[in-house]
This record gives structure tokens, sequence and C-alpha cells, in this order.
């Protein structure tokens, strides 16, 4: 299955013109990095969502979220929202302040 490219274009609409994002694609979707960092990103159907740890245990309490786990392996930080969860633009924003409030404070990555 390719990545939901709507999704993805909502997530280019609501990163906006924020400096230093990059898009690339990556584990058979598509990554949105933040100063080399890995912010938000597509796949399949769902957004993931980089939290970072102090705000992983509540994001997995909102409706419509699940463990970041294409492996059998979950990464503990990232979270994954379903379809129902980023119906709408509001929404989409809200992951993505939510990932930049974690990441932002990441050092850049150099290329």
């Amino acid at each position: 299955m390719a990545f939901d490219e709507s999704l993805a274009d909502r997530i280019r609409t609501g990163v906006g013109r924020k400096k230093n994002i990059e898009v690339k694609k990556m584990f058979g979707g598509l990554g949105f990095l933040l100063n080399g960092n890995m912010l938000v990103g597509v796949w399949k159907n769902l957004m993931i969502v980089r939290v970072g740890p102090d705000d992983y245990d509540d994001a997995l309490l909102e409706p419509h979220v699940k463990e970041f786990d294409m492996t059998g392996k979950p990464m503990k930080g990232w979270i994954m929202v379903e379809p129902d969860g980023v119906r709408d633009e509001v929404q989409v924003k809200a992951w993505i302040q939510r990932a930049i409030k974690f990441v932002g404070k990441l050092p850049a990555k150099e290329e």
C-alpha cells in the first residue's frame, strides 16, 4: 500500500513556511524533518508523530492514537494517529505543534 498522498498534502499545508523543514521519502512513506530530525510523517494512511518521551503516555491516551510500531518493536516517544484522528486541518496542525514542541529542542543534525 502506498502512503496517503492527501494526508501528506495536509501535513505540507500544516507545516506551512516553517524554516528548516525537509521532506524525504522513507520507510515506504514520507517523512517531514525539522533541522534534520524526524518531526512527523505518513505511513500508509497513518500520521506518525514524534512527541518525545515526556508527552508519549499522554499522547497514547488521545482517541485514535496507538504506539508507533512498524516492525513489532514499538518506538517510545513516537505515535501513530489513525485517519479518524486527523480528519481536519486543526487536528493535523495540533499534532504538528506537539511534535515541534519536542523536536524543536533537539540539536540540528549535520548532513
